[in-house]
């Protein structure tokens, strides 16, 4: 099986996986209110950066969810190279059957995620999302967007971003987010910008110059260039009709 394009990109050294990037996700978690008693759920916790970052700056302590065992191992390392195994936690579980009681928390995270179920998957996801947020508690996604709503440009996008990088994904526009939400129950803001994932100017701001000089050598190995030179030309051939999403939503009060 070929190798996903954000496993691809985590091993060779890139630690942020998001489609907007540390920007984007700052936006999000400024929109939420943190408190050192704030209960958390981060769906596709993937290494821990960011519940590590929460638990640093808030206090509070945070859940993490993911379903590949590879992704919770690095994370427990991390947490654990922290010293932050008294306030993080880590669960292996499928995001259409959390394993929480209804209304466990306030905030759910789930950042690039959403892009990549097709199909019903994300109304399956979000229907679980809303069962275990308390009414009034906020989800904070992070996704791909679609600059264009010509319904033929969007399935032309939709399968060079898949074969770019090797995941069957299903991104919408921004109108088609908000249906998305709001049809699951939720009342949505949202924020779009330019994807930075590939963007040399973007890997520099989220990685720093060192890391990002270390993601450039590590891809030009001869067996590691094909697969970089493959994403990197589709995502800045492109660059005008993908972005970012981050959508902060809201389940009503009962």
């Amino acid at each position: 099986m070929a190798e996903a394009g954000h496993v691809f990109l985590a091993r060779m050294g890139k630690t942020t996986l998001r489609p907007g990037g540390i920007d984007a996700t700052a936006w999000l978690i400024a929109q939420a209110g943190l408190k050192p008693d704030t209960r958390i759920l981060e769906v596709a916790c993937n290494m821990g950066r960011t519940m590590i970052q929460l638990a640093e700056r808030f206090g509070c302590a945070i859940t993490g969810v993911d379903c590949d065992p590879d992704a919770l191992a690095h994370a427990r390392r991390n947490i654990a190279r922290r010293h932050l195994e008294d306030r993080l936690t880590l669960v292996e579980g499928d995001a259409a059957a959390l394993p929480f009681a209804d209304a466990s928390f306030d905030i759910v995270v789930n950042e690039a995620m959403l892009t990549m179920l097709v199909g019903g998957e994300k109304e399956a996801a979000l229907a679980e999302y809303f069962r275990v947020l308390r009414p009034g508690g906020l989800l904070l996604t992070h996704d791909v967007v679609l600059f264009t709503d010509d319904a033929d440009e969007q399935l032309a996008l939709r399968a060079g971003l898949s074969r770019a990088i090797n995941v069957h994904v299903e991104p919408f526009d921004q109108a088609g987010w908000r249906d998305l939400f709001t049809r699951s129950g939720f009342d949505v803001r949202q924020k779009v910008g330019p994807m930075t994932l590939m963007r040399p100017s973007g890997m520099i701001h989220d990685e720093g110059l060192g890391r990002t000089l270390k993601i450039i050598r590590n891809a030009r190995k001869k067996e590691n260039r094909p697969m970089f030179r493959k994403m990197f030309t589709y995502f800045n051939a492109h660059k005008a009709q993908l972005g970012y999403i981050a959508n902060v939503s809201r389940k009503p009060d009962a």
